[in-house]
């Protein structure tokens, strides 16, 4: 498989290969963008927007968020949970029926509490939480340490940030062990509640699929997502141990599921889910958070698109190269641009500090789809604009367009 191909494949796998809805987008839109990516990475970071909603932008366009937000912290007969919070690739938000395959990940927890459980003061207080949320819930954990009476002093570190107290670490335990999960959210705090309030009787219901059979199965979902990947691409999207994603591999691919291929250029054996199909020509338009499937595992990012891409959050301001919270952006088959992006909430506009192009594109073209790009997540986001800072060789041009 050449290369090209290969990238072709992946993004057919995460939706890229198919046009945005062009009449309102419903909950059928959003299942489809799940069936395909699996699942959404959550992270809190609010600079432009928050990360699970962002890729159902760079598939759908404008979409309203309250339909990410009504399948995931709220239920109703008319309108079940599609969604819950769970460990998977980091905090995600998973389909409500893929919580089975995760219950083995909740009884390690359990039956071997981390070093920082142990270590906490909030593993002893894990019955009477449960109790506390039973009657009160859903309820945070602020508001849980107040009415069981346990408001806790905490101690800054030298570096700044705050302990947690032994409710919150009581409750992050439960939320691992599956006991408690998040019932709703409310901005991006978390509303605790038991599982059996949140998840529909019949998942509850399922057994527990061993680790075994939840790894093969966890491994075909990731094949499904990536399209043609390398095993520790495969291990890394639900963060299995190589030794279990191993075996996982050599039976889906006596299963038939997974196809052995070599792609040029590529160091590491690659497998092409049987399902995956090959466009011969992609043509997609995309600003890519961070945190985006298609993105996150950095070294497959390069690999696919000769694109060495690092967040920069953490790098102090006068070393960054590209900026604070940067975008790839997708044009056709290729990733053309990197922008910084921060959405001005009081000002009502969309900011983009800096417009960086990738060496060989066409300025001009990249600019005016950017452009367009920018114009229609300024709207999704209830903004009146976008303005461009000076920052990046794409910025001059970029600000005349916009």
């Amino acid at each position: 498989m050449s290369p090209l191909a290969a990238r072709r494949t992946a993004l057919a796998a995460q939706g890229f290969a198919q046009p945005r809805p062009t009449g309102p987008v419903t909950r059928r839109h959003l299942q489809g963008v799940l069936a395909r990516t699996q699942l959404l990475q959550l992270d809190s970071v609010n600079v432009a927007v928050r990360a699970h909603y962002a890729p159902l932008f760079s598939r759908l366009g404008n979409y309203p968020m309250e339909l990410l937000q009504e399948a995931a912290w709220s239920h109703s007969d008319r309108k079940p949970r599609l969604l819950v919070e769970y460990w998977a690739h980091e905090a995600s938000l998973v389909p409500v029926a893929d919580w089975p395959l995760l219950r083995w990940r909740m009884r390690q927890h359990k039956e071997h509490p981390s070093k920082y459980w142990q270590s906490s003061g909030g593993h002893h207080l894990s019955d009477e939480v449960v109790t506390a949320v039973k009657e009160l819930g859903p309820i945070t954990a602020g508001a849980l340490e107040e009415q069981m009476g346990l408001k806790v002093a905490r101690e800054k570190t030298p570096g700044g940030w705050w302990h947690r107290s032994d409710v919150k670490r009581a409750c992050e335990y439960l939320f691992a062990t599956g006991e408690l999960t998040t019932g709703t959210r409310r901005g991006f705090e978390r509303y605790y509640d038991i599982a059996e309030r949140v998840l529909p009787p019949e998942v509850l219901a399922v057994p527990e699929v061993s680790r075994a059979d939840a790894s093969r199965q966890l491994t075909a979902k990731a094949a499904v997502a990536l399209g043609v990947a390398t095993e520790p691409d495969l291990r890394d999207y639900y963060r299995l141990k190589p030794e279990w994603s191993r075996q996982a591999v050599a039976e889906l691919v006596e299963e038939g599921v997974l196809e052995p291929v070599a792609v040029d250029g590529w160091r590491h054996q690659a497998y092409r889910h049987v399902a995956a199909r090959t466009p011969r020509r992609v043509q997609a338009r995309a600003l890519l958070c961070p945190f985006d499937p298609l993105i996150w595992e950095r070294d497959r990012t390069e690999r696919l698109f000769d694109f060495f891409y690092r967040i920069e959050i953490y790098v102090p301001e006068p070393k960054r190269v590209h900026g604070y919270y940067v975008f790839p952006f997708l044009l056709g088959e290729d990733l053309v641009a990197r922008v910084d992006i921060k959405a001005d909430r009081a000002a009502g506009v969309l900011r983009v500090p800096g417009a960086f192009a990738e060496l060989g594109v066409d300025h001009a073209e990249v600019a005016h789809e950017l452009a367009e790009e920018l114009r229609l997540m300024a709207e999704w986001l209830g903004l009146d604009g976008v303005v461009v800072g000076k920052r990046g060789d794409l910025a001059s041009r970029l600000g005349a367009l916009v």
